[in-house]
């Protein structure tokens, strides 16, 4: 198996709430648990996920019901897949809080994109998948295969 398959914030938000790009994420989940591919992700993003969730039920787009089912199923998918290991949980290191960093500064990223950058590379990814066009961009411009579900 080459590197893991590194999802971004709103990579792994398409998993939970159906908008485009939804089923290009469910063929990756599906794949990691055939034991096709690893899934990578900050720890950070389990926060902005959940902000992410909450911040769709506050405007309508989650029924509140819609909202503690896809908050549940999010940490139980998560747990589920780190147990298995077929997803590794990248911690917030200093090394990688430096290389997010130089990509804030050198490539003009918001903190958490360049961080979600910095993650991937630091747990050898091969590709970053994201609905951000931005960081695709620069992912791609920085080595990784960048793919785009927006």
């Amino acid at each position: 198996m080459e590197g893991p398959v590194y999802l971004d914030s709103s990579a792994i938000v398409k998993r939970y709430v159906k908008e485009p790009g939804s089923q290009a994420v469910r063929a990756l989940y599906l794949k990691a648990y055939a034991g096709d591919v690893e899934l990578a992700f900050s720890l950070w993003n389990v926060g902005e996920v959940l902000g992410a969730l909450a911040r769709a039920a506050r405007l309508g787009r989650l029924s509140s019901t819609r909202y503690a089912v896809a908050r549940a199923r999010f940490i139980a998918e998560t747990r589920r897949l780190l147990r298995l290991r077929a997803a590794v949980a990248v911690p917030v290191r200093s090394r990688v809080l430096r290389e997010s960093w130089r990509l804030v500064e050198s490539r003009g990223l918001y903190e958490a994109d360049a961080l979600q950058l910095a993650s991937a590379k630091y747990v050898g990814a091969r590709r970053l998948v994201t609905g951000d066009r931005l960081l695709h961009d620069v992912a791609v411009e920085e080595g990784l295969e960048g793919v785009y579900v927006g």
